[in-house]
Formats: structure tokens, C-alpha cells, sequence
């Protein structure tokens, strides 16, 4: 491995969980709100491929006006839950940058953009979904977990024009923290900024804020298929 993880922030301290076999691919995986990257290793250690790594950085700590300005590990700023909440723009916008750094430190390494999947869980998601719609390169993928698309109101102007980004989005129908009603405006939405047929919106009946088998097995399908062996 050439290239140094200490010019990347973010992947100084990540967690990764590596494959067993050449690397060729990647998924960058983002927590949600208060949580670390250890939170979701763990179960993506039970889904994972030989020939995949799993990148799970952790977020800054930083005051969360939704929770008091308690100081947490957040990738920006959250105001409220609900699609006419106002929005940190430019804590968005940092974090998706820092993503992107992550993706050409990738790139620099050998696992080229079109091998690599970004998801997430609930704000992590969130951020991955703003993070792949306006990458300059084309990813192999998103996995879209609990969330919503941040900035929505300044799509598709703000897509970088990818409309061929398979996205597998996910939603527990008792999440009471982020509405499955919510979830499902969001994949209409980015039927209007990827092509339709590539938005995959899946619910799961009596799971609330959280994943299950069923998720992340259809997680590993998703993976399988835009991330094979080569």
C-alpha cells in the first residue's frame, strides 16, 4: 500500500474490516448520530466478501442543535427530522468533501471509484446518498439505510449528473425517528435525479429505527451484484 491514511482525516482512525482475499472492491459505510464506526463493523463482518473491504469511519464530535447542542459524534449538524426542517448546508457539504477523500485515497490505491459502494444508517446514509449524487465519479453504488437525502430542494441541480448509480434504499416501517413516509418522498425524489429503474426501495413491516437480517441480507445481495469478483 502506497499513500498515507494520515492526509485523509477521516481514515486515520477508521475501522476496517478486511477481506480475506486481493482487495478489489470496497464499501465505505457512515453510522448514524452518536454512534462510531464500530457500530455497524460488526454486522457488516457478517455480510462481507473475500474480495471486499469494509471502510467504517468514524464521525467528529460536534454540538447537535436537535439534541440540546450536546457534543456527539455527528457528520454535521441536525435541526430537526422532517422534510421542511432547516438544514446545516455547509456542515453537509464538509463532510460529503471529506468522504470524497476518502474515495480518491481508494482510488490512489488501486480500488478505482466504480468499485466502491457508499451507504450508511440514518444520517450516515444520508450523507452517503448527498456524498454519491454529487461525486464527479461514477461509484459503483449506494446502500441507504433509515435516511433521507439532505439538501433535497437543490436537486437534481446539484447532481453531478451520474443517472446510471444503482441506490438500494432500506426503511424499518415503525422507524418513529426517521418516518418510513419520509423514506419513501426520498426515493421518489431521486427517481427524478438517477434513472427510476435504478432506485431500489425496500420496507420492512414492525422494524423501527434500526436494521435486521432481512436488511442486511438484502445488503450482501446488492454488494454481490455490483461488486463481483473480477
Amino acid at each position: 500500500m502506497c499513500g498515507n491514511n494520515m492526509s485523509v482525516p477521516l481514515l486515520a482512525e477508521a475501522v476496517t474490516v478486511s477481506g480475506t482475499q486481493k482487495e478489489t472492491a470496497a464499501v465505505i459505510f457512515l453510522h448514524g448520530l452518536g454512534d462510531t464506526g464500530h457500530g455497524w463493523a460488526d454486522s457488516l463482518t457478517g455480510i462481507r466478501l473475500p474480495h471486499v473491504k469494509f471502510i467504517c469511519p468514524h464521525a467528529p464530535k460536534i454540538p447537535v442543535t436537535l439534541n440540546m447542542r450536546a457534543l456527539m459524534p455527528a457528520w454535521f449538524d441536525l435541526m430537526g427530522l422532517s422534510p421542511d426542517s432547516p438544514e446545516d448546508e455547509a456542515g453537509i457539504k464538509k463532510a460529503a468533501e471529506n468522504i470524497k477523500a476518502i474515495i480518491e485515497h481508494e482510488a490512489r490505491n488501486g480500488i478505482p471509484p466504480h468499485r466502491i459502494i457508499i451507504g450508511g444508517f440514518s444520517q450516515g446514509g444520508a450523507l452517503s446518498l448527498y456524498t454519491a449524487l454529487t461525486c464527479q465519479h461514477q461509484l459503483a453504488g449506494v446502500v441507504a439505510l433509515s435516511c433521507w437525502l439532505p439538501l433535497h430542494r437543490s436537486f437534481p441541480s446539484a447532481s453531478s449528473g451520474n443517472k446510471n448509480i444503482p441506490i438500494l434504499q432500506c426503511h424499518g416501517e415503525m422507524d418513529m425517528m426517521v418516518p418510513a413516509q419520509f423514506g419513501a418522498m426520498t426515493a421518489e425524489k431521486l427517481k427524478y435525479i438517477v434513472n427510476p429503474q435504478m432506485v431500489t426501495f425496500k420496507t420492512y413491516p414492525g422494524v423501527q429505527h434500526s436494521s435486521c437480517p432481512e436488511e442486511m441480507l438484502a445488503v450482501r445481495e446488492f454488494i454481490e451484484k455490483y461488486l463481483p469478483r473480477i
